[in-house]
């Protein structure tokens, strides 16, 4: 029976481009204080530079050297990518009212990779953190730490006193959202959106679908049918005494 839930953030609950849209406007107007004639090919460069790997680093540095800008300090463009802090995020529709009803038959949690304060100002601006029980930033215990490592999952397992065959983990990249469950013995969903729904299926994945809100109603299916399963045994044995 599943006892718990476990959900990814970026581009599992939400489409991580709005964010970094305004990211990339934060980082383009900080760079014009510093001598970037042009803010809006800088803009533009930034965007094509993340389209090849938001994981991959020097997004900043590559953009620079595309509008011809080399001798702009990269510190303080960091700095603000890191501060941009929007005041609201929309989450997928119907996001909001599923994590609702999921949550009202199991608890629910999120692990996230990133630096924890953007990580917690995502999900202030996305008004979802009411639904979870238990926020693991995997950050918080050092990068080295980022899923698929076995750390983040433990600890929010265990803030959720749930053993991990009696959870599930609901992400968008397989590298990370399937292969970090599984190295803990935790079935993961996964769901085809955002940056990597275009990366093959791990065959480990317990299931495999297009969205987050798919995901929840398979979560759903699986809960009614092992309440109907409880029930019936609890109703058997009253019968038979």
């Amino acid at each position: 029976m599943i006892a718990a839930v476990l959900f990814d953030l970026d581009d599992t609950l939400y489409d991580q481009r709005q964010w970094l849209d305004g990211a990339w406007k934060a980082v383009a107007g900080r760079a014009a204080e510093w001598g970037v004639a042009d803010p809006v090919a800088l803009e533009a460069a930034l965007r094509a530079a993340a389209a090849d790997g938001t994981d991959r680093g020097g997004i900043i540095d590559n953009a620079l050297v595309a509008v011809q800008a080399r001798g702009v300090p990269v510190a303080p463009l960091v700095a603000a990518f890191r501060a941009h802090e929007p005041t609201r995020l929309d989450p997928y529709p119907g996001v909001a009212a599923a994590l609702l009803s999921l949550a009202r038959r199991v608890p629910l949690g999120l692990i996230s990779d990133g630096d924890p304060i953007v990580q917690r100002g995502k999900l202030t601006a996305l008004d979802l953190g009411a639904y979870f029980t238990t926020v693991v930033f995997s950050d918080e215990y050092g990068r080295a730490h980022r899923k698929p490592d076995r750390l983040p999952f433990q600890v929010a397992l265990g803030a959720l006193g749930v053993d991990p065959g009696d959870a599930v983990y609901v992400g968008d990249r397989p590298a990370k959202d399937v292969a970090g469950p599984a190295a803990v013995g935790m079935p993961a969903i996964r769901v085809r959106t955002g940056e990597w729904r275009d990366e093959p299926d791990d065959a480990r994945a317990w299931a495999c679908v297009d969205t987050v809100l798919d995901a929840i109603d398979v979560l759903h299916a699986d809960v009614a049918a092992a309440s109907a399963v409880t029930a019936d045994s609890t109703t058997g044995a009253g019968s038979i005494s």
